[in-house]
């Protein structure tokens, strides 16, 4: 077995969809069944159970499955004793970012990190905290951008800013004319979240306990994004809270909102990288933070 081919075992034991695997694989999904067929065929026994709705692994494939973990894990440092041979700010920097930091960050850290490392050209992928992770792990990224805490074995995390979250209501809502929200009064209004499997819908609910009520989302709609929350919030369909990287901006280009801070305690999230123990370029990542840090981004302050 290849590691490639180890690779697509692994991806599919995680997703157990073949399309989802195929994507995290960047393949298409015929050469990912046909790789697995292949995989199968040599052992002599099937590693998954194919229903019409889901993938099942069998018992022999959760064996094959741990090993090829172990052998991928080992592989992985491999390159990396061989990449640290060479010059750390120089080559391929491979990024994850949540979708919910990439537009507002990447603007300002792309050229930042330029001047700093002009021969660290950077890949990025956007994706949520639960698959960027994974990728992380499995030596697929060097290092991800995520909301934290987050904490495991084998991964450093390292907090950079912190930033606050706002309140943005339409222009015609009777908030606009207040100079803040008290998170309580969230309760009952018509609340717009992103959907389930984002991390920040959990911080925003985190950030506002009565919103835990069993009653308290009855009146809640979903976005797919931050921005289209935005649009949502300018069509008069509710309020939002928002970023402050997301929403301070709209005070001066979105006439048909109005942002708002929260009183007393301003609920934040704190945003920061991570990277595996063994990243044989810390040269790199010490770039890349300074490149946050040099970012004027609006609200957020650096994390003490």
């Amino acid at each position: 077995m290849t590691l490639t081919e180890m690779r697509y075992v692994v991806a599919l034991a995680r997703e157990r969809h073949f399309g989802r695997a195929a994507d995290a694989c960047h393949v298409s999904q015929p050469t990912l069944s046909v790789a697995l067929k292949k995989v199968e065929g040599q052992i002599g026994a099937p590693l998954f159970e194919r229903g019409a709705n889901d993938v099942r692994i069998t018992p022999l494939g959760e064996r094959i499955v741990a090993q090829a973990r172990r052998v991928l894990d080992e592989a992985v440092k491999l390159e990396e004793i061989a990449e640290a041979t060479g010059d750390p700010m120089s080559g391929q920097l491979r990024v994850g970012i949540i979708y919910t930091i990439a537009p507002y960050l990447l603007p300002q850290l792309i050229p930042a990190l330029n001047k700093q490392a002009p021969k660290m050209p950077l890949f990025l992928k956007e994706d949520f905290t639960g698959n960027l992770i994974p990728a992380l792990k499995a030596g697929e990224l060097d290092v991800i951008v995520i909301a934290l805490p987050f904490s495991e074995p084998g991964l450093v995390a390292q907090p950079v800013y912190d930033e606050p979250f706002r309140v943005v209501v339409p222009a015609s809502h009777s908030w606009a004319s207040h100079s803040e929200v008290n998170g309580d009064e969230l309760d009952g209004q018509n609340l717009l979240l992103l959907g389930q499997g984002n991390c920040f819908r959990d911080q925003v609910l985190e950030s506002c306990p009565r919103l835990s009520a069993p009653d308290a989302l009855e009146h809640s709609l979903e976005g797919s994004s931050l921005e289209t929350i935005r649009y949502m919030v300018a069509s008069g369909a509710g309020v939002a809270v928002m970023p402050s990287t997301a929403a301070d901006p709209l005070m001066t280009k979105e006439p048909l909102v109005k942002v708002l801070p929260f009183a007393g305690v301003q609920p934040k999230r704190t945003v920061g990288l991570v990277w595996r123990v063994t990243f044989p370029r810390p040269q790199a990542i010490d770039a890349v933070r300074a490149a946050l840090l040099s970012c004027t981004l609006p609200g957020a302050t650096a994390t003490r």
